[in-house]
């Protein structure tokens, strides 16, 4: 069984990347999508026992109207999950307790202060809990995995790219495969070094026969979003550990920040 976990606060932002995930498990056979929600503990020597299991029932009654809204066809595999503590700390145990294939939660931010809020929290999140985590920007509605591409910097390949985890994910979603390099030195023909890199990256996806695009841009987000656009990307593989991209994703002084702008998801992989 396949297992998607869903982190629900019941803001616009989570509720839309709970629609874009059951649509996405939607074509998964033996799927479980889990809503999941993390309330914080209020340390009140008037609270009685009582007051705290009101307040699970509240949390995990909420939870059951958004299963509701989303399974109207009976179709889908939910289940609900509330518990009391730190967000990252709970979620962490729980994806590791329950082996979770994928996170799949929001981004949001309509001012600058938000974009940075928010964006610290997701890469919280990236950072600190060891699983795939897909992040659904704003304005993204799911309308199929078709095409996936991911962006690699060809640095020590082999030893450093999770080939089995990527696997993991490609092998349930089946889409068609592109892998991308943007660097500000490439040229006509591709240099040694790059050849060699390219070779140790065949071996690792060689079976789901990707395209390659080595790509000359001085701005590496430029570069990607316009990749995206012209491909028809429906979705962006990245390593965050390896890769600044992320961190990039957030920085308020970027006029394009593709994680609040774009309706692609960006699907970041523990290394």
């Amino acid at each position: 069984m396949k297992k998607f976990l869903v982190p629900i606060d019941f803001s616009e932002t989570s509720l839309n990347a709970a629609k874009y995930a059951a649509g996405l498990v939607q074509g998964i056979a033996d799927s479980h999508l889990i809503l999941y929600h993390v309330y914080s503990k209020i340390t009140l020597a008037t609270l009685s026992a009582k007051d705290e299991g009101s307040r699970q029932k509240v949390s995990e009654g909420a939870l059951e109207e958004v299963k509701k809204d989303l399974n109207q066809s009976g179709s889908l595999f939910i289940s609900c999950v509330a518990e009391e503590g730190g967000f990252i700390e709970n979620l962490s145990d729980y994806v590791q307790g329950n082996k979770i294939d994928l996170i799949i939660m929001g981004i949001t931010g309509s001012s600058r202060i938000k974009q940075v809020f928010m964006g610290t929290n997701t890469l919280n999140v990236v950072r600190n809990v060891n699983c795939p985590v897909m992040i659904i920007p704003p304005q993204a509605h799911f309308k199929g995995l078709k095409k996936v591409v991911f962006t690699s910097d060809f640095k020590d390949v082999a030893r450093t790219h999770p080939f089995d985890a990527i696997e993991k994910l490609l092998d349930m979603f089946h889409p068609k495969l592109e892998v991308l390099n943007v660097d500000e030195e490439h040229y006509v023909e591709l240099s040694e070094e790059y050849k060699v890199e390219k070779r140790s990256m065949e071996e690792g996806l060689g079976k789901y026969n990707p395209e390659y695009a080595f790509l000359r841009a001085y701005d590496f987000l430029d570069g990607i979003s316009s990749f995206v656009e012209s491909r028809e990307i429906d979705a962006i593989i990245t390593l965050p550990k390896k890769h600044s991209f992320l961190s990039q994703l957030f920085k308020t002084s970027h006029t394009k920040m593709l994680a609040y702008h774009s309706t692609v998801p960006i699907i970041a992989v523990p290394v």
